[in-house]
């Protein structure tokens, strides 16, 4: 049975059920932009430039590697920036948690220990974002703080928003939760200073690229061999993102014969959900990688990916944090 998500990217006419529950989703969100707006809900302005990357629909478009190079990228620039997360599914009794790339993915969220281990940065997480920011601000030397998939967690102000799409699945039907993939209305896309299409990019966009790095052992990443080094065989892979497609995706692409595992995002793996009774190649994303690290697998392997992103993309983002300074 197809998950609900799978309908959103089609014409399906049972949808239409839902739009009594999509509209009220709109009047729930607007009311409570108009509290932070308003003042009746606080917003956290911090002594530093804030950048947020996120999106406006469910389920991954690329935002997390993107973050990892807007880190590289401003260190570059000469910015020290820290990263902050909501550190989605952690289970940490206390909040905000530093991350490092030895913390376990259990306690503060798959996405924030990919990040650590992908830009180097300090990065902390909370469910309450300006808490997170504050511990970075107070324990670590940033003079700028990226936030992670923030783009709808409004009690922390910011100074830049970067909106990213799917260059090919876009918007879906266009209609909010649940009758859509919209966590917000598209029009808000119109308000962010930044839109970013991973892959086909329309007018007024910047593409970004993403491609595969080659593949490192689970158990020991020094060890790295090419996707084309498995061309035609047939191998093992294991998605818990937000688009496992795309992952799939790329395995093909190399010429790889992909038997599909897809979990939902932010699966949380156990050793056996692995063991598929044979001894061909397994392949997972960094993100599930992790995850699964520890796990006793032979013959395992992630796959990280890089990004390209047009040089007016960085110009530009510099032009604003400048204007951020001297308004």
């Amino acid at each position: 049975m197809r998950r609900l998500e799978y309908y959103w990217y089609t014409r399906n006419p049972w949808l239409i059920l839902l739009t009594p529950v999509s509209l009220l989703y709109r009047l729930v969100i607007w009311l409570r932009r108009l509290a932070y707006r308003s003042g009746l809900l606080r917003r956290h302005r911090l002594p530093v430039p804030v950048v947020v990357v996120g999106n406006i629909t469910v389920g991954g478009t690329g935002k997390t590697p993107l973050v990892a190079w807007l880190a590289a990228f401003l260190k570059e620039a000469g910015y020290s920036p820290g990263i902050v997360a909501r550190g989605y599914r952690g289970k940490a009794r206390h909040w905000p948690q530093q991350v490092r790339t030895d913390s376990d993915p259990q306690m503060v969220g798959d996405e924030a220990v990919l990040l650590a281990g992908l830009s180097g940065c300090p990065v902390a997480v909370a469910p309450r974002r300006p808490l997170a920011a504050r511990a970075l601000i107070d324990h670590n030397h940033c003079d700028l703080i990226l936030s992670d998939d923030g783009l709808q967690h409004y009690a922390l102000r910011r100074d830049v928003e970067i909106a990213v799409i799917d260059g090919v699945r876009r918007l879906g039907n266009g209609l909010c939760l649940p009758a859509g993939p919209l966590r917000e209305p598209a029009k808000r896309l119109a308000e962010v200073d930044l839109v970013v299409a991973n892959g086909l990019a329309n007018r007024g966009e910047y593409p970004m690229r993403m491609r595969a790095a080659g593949a490192r052992d689970l158990r020991d990443a020094g060890e790295i061999r090419e996707l084309a080094d498995f061309r035609g065989q047939s191998v093992h892979a294991v998605a818990g993102i937000g688009y496992p497609e795309r992952f799939f995706a790329v395995l093909r692409q190399a010429g790889l014969v992909v038997d599909e595992h897809a979990f939902p995002d932010h699966h949380a793996f156990v050793e056996t959900e692995l063991d598929f009774g044979d001894a061909r190649p397994l392949f997972m994303t960094a993100k599930d990688a992790v995850k699964c690290r520890h796990f006793p697998l032979a013959n395992a392997w992630y796959v990280p990916v890089t990004i390209d992103m047009p040089p007016e993309f960085g110009a530009r983002l510099l032009e604003l944090l400048e204007r951020d300074k001297h308004p």
